[in-house]
């Protein structure tokens, strides 16, 4: 609808508490993540002296539920923050646009909030158990903004007047992009022989966007005494989860030629490969980590994890990636791998807009916006 912005509601059990949300998406700009605003709507006589407070929790799952034995468990959850919205204590923060239309229209029982996650907050991830999508408690990150009546913030055993809004930490590719182009030289000799075999690999750029096309650009020169048989060609996901310090990898694309092989000693090879990395032809392969999502969304793979510049800090699932190739020369001959990491993200909304005008993710209210189109949040996944 032209002149009219979205906004996301949920109301409780009971029907007595009402949460409205402008936005989903909360996006990670490195040195700062955008406000989570919003307002609630309750009835002063309902409360009968109680509070409401609002919570934004993290879950950060490593391990399927399914395979927790013994009292293990491969969860953790957190509350990141946590504070009573209603009466509400402290200065009056200044509202967005977006609260004032919604005070201004929902009348004097709405109550705005707004919560700031920290830049350490991991971005969201979901990873594909390679059998439901959409498992009820995944493996990854997810977080929720959980509203509740109590008399202190601990009483959450009022379920009836609670509210859950599953939301997203999300990152976007920055706005300036690098045209550096990234590249690797690899040799190896090989024992009673003389000569070396190498293998260079480079990339057109360091930054693409999901579903975008990658150029492996090889130059094979074999000075050795073998032969090289074939070539893998592939991109592998590499995820990280810091909180037990483990780490694995996924090809999420990949084939094998003899176009233009055997590489006999001698002779060199000079060839541009292409691949597109996407979760086509990857939905049955357990452990490939997606961005997170909810229901009726676009899947992908997961973004690789950006840190602010001279830092290395990031937690929950670091996700990155390299462009692979290698060279089979046969079980006595091995292998020669060269690896040259890239990023794969989303661009940012906006990113098209003039130089300078900040990107607008998510649904904000404008001022020339004359309506408020409400969705209900039930309809999505929570």
């Amino acid at each position: 609808m032209v002149g009219s912005v979205k906004v996301f509601k949920k109301s409780s059990p009971n029907g007595k508490v009402t949460v409205y949300l402008g936005k989903r998406d909360y996006v990670d700009h490195l040195d700062h993540v955008d406000p989570i605003e919003g307002v609630i709507v309750v009835d002063n006589e309902y409360l009968k002296g109680r509070k409401v407070y609002g919570q934004i929790n993290v879950t950060i799952r490593y391990g399927r539920e399914e395979d927790e034995v013994m009292g293990v468990k491969f969860v953790k959850e957190m509350s990141l923050l946590s504070e009573q919205v209603v009466p509400k204590r402290g200065a009056e923060k200044p509202l967005c646009p977006l609260q004032e239309r919604l005070v201004q229209k929902l009348g004097a029982t709405a109550h705005p909030f707004s919560f700031q996650l920290p830049t350490s907050a991991p971005t969201s991830i979901i990873v594909q158990d390679g059998i439901d999508i959409e498992s009820k408690n995944p493996v990854g990150v997810v977080y929720d903004l959980l509203t509740f009546v109590g008399d202190n913030e601990n009483d959450k055993q009022h379920k009836r007047s609670s509210v859950s809004m599953a939301i997203r930490k999300v990152q976007y590719a920055p706005l300036t992009i690098s045209t550096k182009q990234p590249s690797t030289m690899v040799s190896k000799g090989f024992t009673f022989s003389n000569g070396k075999l190498n293998l260079q690999l480079s990339l057109d750029r360091e930054m693409f966007y999901h579903n975008e096309q990658i150029r492996f650009n090889v130059n094979v020169k074999n000075e050795s005494k073998k032969t090289v048989k074939g070539l893998t060609v592939a991109v592998v996901q590499n995820v990280e989860i810091t909180l037990i310090n483990g780490h694995y990898n996924k090809r999420v694309a990949d084939f094998e030629t003899r176009e233009g092989c055997p590489i006999t000693p001698g002779s060199s090879l000079t060839k541009t490969f292409t691949l597109t990395p996407s979760l086509n032809g990857n939905k049955d392969v357990r452990g490939i980590a997606l961005d997170g999502f909810l229901k009726d969304d676009e899947v992908n793979l997961a973004s690789s994890t950006a840190t602010a510049e001279n830092s290395t800090s990031a937690t929950g699932f670091v996700i990155s990636y390299v462009a692979r190739v290698k060279c089979n020369m046969g079980a006595m001959g091995g292998e020669l791998i060269a690896d040259v990491p890239f990023k794969l993200m989303h661009p940012a909304p906006g990113a098209g807009s003039k130089k300078g005008k900040e990107p607008r993710s998510g649904n904000y209210a404008r001022d020339d916006d004359e309506n408020i189109v409400f969705e209900d949040f039930s309809r999505l996944r929570t």
